[in-house]
C-alpha cells in the first residue's frame, strides 16, 4: 500500500474501533471467548479490513528485512502463526520458503486464499492449541506476531509452548511482540508481555540469536515493540 492508503486504512480502523471493542465488553478473556472474539470479528468485518484492527495489508517491516537476509532455498519450510489475512505467509513465501499459514478463523483464511488467488501458500484453518500431529517440530522457520498478547496471561505459558512446538531442532523461530516494563500495570486486551517474559522462550529450548527493541506509533502512542530470532536446540 502506498501512505494514502495505509492513512486511511488506519484512519477506518480507528473510527470502528469501538464496533469492533463492543464484541470484548463484559468478557471473562477465557479461551474459548477469546476464540470467539477473532471469528467474530472477521465474520463481522465482510471483507472490510478498516473492520479488523491488526490488518496492515503489508507484510511486517522487521520481518521483511530479516527475509531479505535469510532467503529460503525453495525446499525450507515455513508456518506462519495465526496468518490472518496472509501478507506475512506471502512474505515468506515469496523468500523461497515452503509456505503453511494457519489461523483460527475460517474466515480469515478464505479471506487470505481470496486476496491472493495465486498463492503457493497452503492455508489451513487450524487452532493453535489443536493443531495436526504431523506438524509437530516440522518447520525450519516458525513466525509468530503478536499472538502471545492476544491472550490472556494465565494462557502465555501455554500459548508459548504451542509455537514453540512447531519448529524443529535446529530450526529458527521468528517473535513479533509488545512489551512494557517488569510491574507496569496493563489493562488489555492486547497484554504486552512483561519485559523479562521478552525471554520466556529461553526455557522452552531455545538461544537468542537476536532481539531488535523498537517503538511503533499507533493511534497517537508509541508503543515498545520487539522483534526476535531465536534458534531450537538440537
Amino acid at each position: 500500500m502506498n501512505g494514502d492508503e495505509n492513512r486511511d486504512l488506519r484512519e477506518r480502523q480507528a473510527a470502528n474501533r469501538e464496533k469492533v471493542d463492543s464484541l470484548d465488553r463484559d468478557s471473562a478473556h477465557t479461551q474459548s471467548e477469546r476464540h470467539e472474539f477473532f471469528k467474530e470479528v472477521y465474520r463481522r468485518a465482510e471483507g472490510d479490513p478498516g473492520m479488523v484492527p491488526w490488518a496492515d495489508l503489508a507484510a511486517k517491516a522487521k520481518l521483511h528485512e530479516w527475509l531479505l537476509r535469510h532467503k529460503g532455498d525453495g525446499v525450507a519450510t515455513a508456518v506462519d502463526v495465526a496468518c490472518g489475512l496472509g501478507d506475512n505467509a506471502e512474505a515468506l513465501a515469496e523468500a523461497g520458503y515452503v509456505t503453511t499459514g494457519f489461523d483460527l478463523s475460517e474466515q480469515a483464511i478464505r479471506w487470505a486464499r481470496k486476496r491472493f488467488p495465486d498463492s503457493p501458500v497452503e492455508y489451513r484453518t487450524a487452532d493453535l492449541f489443536e493443531l495436526p500431529p504431523e506438524w509437530k517440530g516440522a518447520f525450519d522457520l516458525v513466525n509468530e506476531c503478536y499472538t502471545l498478547q492476544s491472550l490472556h496471561p494465565s494462557m502465555l505459558d501455554r500459548t508459548a509452548a504451542a509455537v514453540a512446538g512447531l519448529v524443529r531442532p535446529g530450526g529458527t523461530l521468528l517473535v513479533y511482540a509488545r512489551y512494557r516494563p517488569e510491574g507496569a500495570h496493563i489493562d488489555g486486551p492486547p497484554w504486552p508481555l512483561e519485559e523479562p517474559q521478552l525471554r520466556l522462550f529461553e526455557g522452552l529450548g531455545f538461544e537468542l540469536v537476536h532481539e531488535d527493541l523498537f517503538h511503533l506509533s499507533r493511534h497517537g502512542r508509541k508503543i515498545p515493540n520487539a522483534f526476535s530470532e531465536w534458534r531450537k536446540r538440537v
